[in-house]
């Protein structure tokens, strides 16, 4: 199989969809891998160390999406990517469709075949290959929201730690899951006074095993959301709900009453976000104010440290991009049922449930698309 790499084109991204050291397994196992020439030079690799792990350097986008079997990114393509797709072609990488009907209607008129990283599932139950840039946007979360505590930047001039005789701040954290059990460490560390809210019994009996009275565990009612919010110096949001689109757990009059200078953090941005004020933002510009709550909704965080980023998925979407290529999709989705669960479209058919759902699509169970 020809697998392609074009560089990422989404507002401060720099992160790429194969390291060299992914390159030289997929070209071991018998591909061939062509690079758009610069595509790693945001995390500090050549093209002169693609062509060393055996990769071909493509001067444009356009030439790799018009040669590549499979295309592997980072992001969900931009406008003029998903226009360059074509019939039947593979696209691997996150697409976060159900908040996304432009792009999802881009990919369906394309007819590829789009594997979505966030929805693929483990024998567990959990997100695989969301999950190592959860854990880098948990711990992210938190360094923003001090960064934003501070008053030059809108903040109320909190430091989250305190000091000696001055108490720390408080922080909220909806979700206990990735997301949040990672911001959890990061402002634990910090020396903040920690809540997370989950209604998931297991998770917080397991979060309170993990951080003892380091943390307060709450189980998540809309009392229990408002009354902590309205005290919380930081709420970070961390609510998924796989391949569908975010829950509002924090309403526009909730956000109006909390305190002015306090910080939200909306981890779940990429799904449409878990506040009702929340909108999607940039590394460029990463904050705006809504009746004196600082909002800091970066729709890709581990861009910002896309040097970890980008190890951390590969090593969790490598094995996955093996298979698909030693194997051919359908294959490669017939043998594993949790990689399948990553289809999202299909030849111009919807092949989620939850993006179904949310966009008002017929669902097409992947089995029956490929058939």
């Amino acid at each position: 199989m020809l697998i392609g790499v074009p560089k990422e084109i989404k507002n401060h991204e720099y992160r790429v969809g194969l390291v060299p050291a992914s390159v030289r397994e997929l070209i071991g196992n018998g591909h061939k891998v062509i690079v758009e020439t610069k595509a790693g030079g945001g995390i500090g690799f050549s093209d002169a160390d693609y062509k060393a792990a055996g990769a071909r350097i493509i001067g444009t986008a356009k030439d790799v999406f018009k040669k590549a079997d499979m295309i592997v990114k980072v992001k969900e393509p931009q406008a003029g990517e998903c226009k360059m797709l074509r019939e039947g072609q593979i696209l691997y990488t996150y697409l976060h469709l159900a908040p996304d009907p432009a792009q999802t209607k881009a990919l369906v008129k394309s007819g590829c075949v789009a594997i979505a990283y966030e929805t693929v599932t483990s024998p567990h139950g959990g997100l695989p290959l969301l999950a190592p840039m959860s854990q880098v946007a948990g711990r992210m979360s938190m360094q923003a929201a001090a960064h934003c505590l501070e008053k030059a930047q809108g903040g109320s001039g909190v430091l989250l730690g305190g000091v000696p005789g001055v108490e720390p701040g408080k922080v909220v954290i909806l979700g206990g899951g990735v997301v949040g059990s990672n911001a959890a460490m990061m402002a634990i560390g910090l020396g903040a006074d920690v809540s997370i809210l989950d209604r998931n019994n297991m998770v917080l009996d397991n979060l309170c095993n993990r951080f003892g009275a380091t943390a307060k565990t709450v189980y998540s009612t809309n009392d229990a959301v408002e009354r902590l919010c309205l005290e919380a110096d930081v709420v970070i949001g961390g609510v998924l709900i796989p391949g569908a689109a975010a829950p509002k757990l924090v309403s526009k009059d909730l956000i109006k009453r909390m305190k002015p200078g306090s910080v939200v953090v909306d981890v779940a941005i990429d799904q449409g976000g878990c506040f009702e004020t929340a909108k999607a933002t940039t590394h460029a510009k990463p904050t705006y104010v809504v009746d004196d709550v600082v909002h800091y909704c970066v729709a890709n965080m581990p861009g910002g440290v896309a040097r970890t980023s980008t190890f951390a998925l590969n090593n969790a979407t490598l094995p996955f991009a093996v298979a698909l290529a030693n194997k051919g999709y359908k294959q490669a989705l017939a043998d594993d049922p949790h990689l399948c669960m990553g289809l999202n479209v299909h030849h111009g058919k919807i092949t989620n449930e939850p993006v179904a759902h949310d966009l008002g699509y017929d669902y097409v169970p992947p089995k029956d698309a490929m058939a």
